[in-house]
């Protein structure tokens, strides 16, 4: 059966926009104890005209065992007219998880929780678009209007001032989705930007963020910039949002059982490369040949990786500078997929290819 043109263009389009969606509703990792509560700090004062508010939020680092606090940021959007529904946690089947945050047209569901400066717990209040250029309010934003014209004034009513950060559970918020965030669900969703990534691998890396050195308390709550951890434009927390008792044992995360492996959709969701472990089989002169091998194929990978996520961040910046139609945009997100997709697995395949060349020759009796 030939389908015409119209209707096939529809079901491509179509396709493409719940495999956009699905691979967004994925939840990376579980926990068996809640994150600490938000912190109270004030907003950095924003750097420039089209830099948007990302809230920070408590992140899992399963090597440490550990949550750690993400600052919140300034962040420019990837597209005119995108804004950006923050992560949350979530209690399921007795486990808190990680839903990942993400740009769309619309505001989603971000648990009920309150990030505060416009993120109150449902939508954001902290600004709109107007055609290309985006208004801040002033009233829930640090906006220097020397530098920043674009700007006004709407009184908003904060609901609450509980800092708690998990939706669900024991103590958690019972904040549902409403049917405008459900919808924005189904939209086409752009996940975080390279500098955001970068930003909470820098934070992952900082022993100060972790919640069993600070106590609920980040001595970096927010920043002007990503990434900037000091100077003038990085602020302290000025204290918790509530007494943090996590457990004795602080287990490991694990993968939820049903969601399968995460699905990345750009070079730049990748996680950090691990380099292996130092071989001990023994042999000196095996070992460090080993060792020498392992080097090359780890900086070749990641010389692999800088460079489609760079080429994919120019083939964004491309299509906004040319004002790109939904199609072409849902196309290429397809690809991005793809092309990750093929070199994560390619990658895999080259460590264990590598591991079993090296295996040690069997013993003749």
């Amino acid at each position: 059966m030939r389908l015409i043109p119209s209707l096939r263009t529809a079901l491509f389009a179509f396709t493409l926009s719940i495999i956009s969606t699905a691979s967004f509703a994925q939840i990376g990792i579980s926990v068996t104890f809640g994150p600490p509560a938000i912190p109270v700090y004030e907003q950095p004062v924003c750097p420039g005209d089209g830099y948007l508010w990302t809230p920070g939020y408590w992140a899992w680092d399963p090597d440490a065992g550990d949550y750690y606090w993400v600052p919140g940021t300034w962040v420019e959007a990837p597209e005119v007219g995108y804004l950006w529904t923050p992560p949350w946690w979530g209690w399921e089947g007795g486990r808190f998880f990680f839903h990942e945050g993400w740009w769309g047209p619309h505001v989603g569901f971000y648990g009920g929780i309150n990030y505060g400066f416009g993120y109150f717990g449902d939508g954001f209040v902290g600004g709109r678009w107007d055609h290309d250029h985006f208004f801040y309010n002033r009233s829930v934003m640090n906006i220097n209007v020397v530098n920043i014209r674009n700007v006004y004034n709407e009184h908003v009513e904060i609901r609450t001032e509980n800092h708690v950060s998990f939706n669900g559970g024991p103590g958690g918020l019972e904040a549902r989705a409403r049917p405008e965030e459900e919808r924005a669900e189904h939209e086409r969703h752009i996940g975080p930007a390279g500098v955001q990534n970068e930003h909470m691998r820098a934070a992952r890396g900082n022993p100060e963020l972790r919640a069993s050195a600070n106590h609920g308390r980040p001595p970096i709550a927010a920043t002007a910039r990503p990434g900037e951890f000091r100077g003038g434009g990085a602020v302290a927390a000025r204290e918790d949002g509530g007494a943090y008792r996590p457990p004795e044992n602080r287990g490991g995360a694990q993968p939820r059982p049903e969601s399968g492996s995460r699905t990345f959709n750009h070079a730049s969701e990748l996680p950090p490369m691990q380099r292996a472990a130092a071989p001990n089989t023994g042999n000196q002169k095996r070992d460090q040949k080993y060792q020498q091998q392992q080097e090359k194929l780890f900086n070749k990978q990641n010389q692999e990786r800088q460079q489609l996520q760079q080429r994919q961040e120019q083939e964004h910046q491309r299509m906004a500078q040319q004002n790109a139609n939904e199609a072409r945009k849902q196309q290429t997100e397809q690809r991005h997929q793809q092309q990750t997709q093929q070199l994560q697995q390619r990658h895999d395949q080259q460590r264990q290819h590598l591991q079993t060349r090296q295996q040690p020759p069997p013993k003749h009796k």
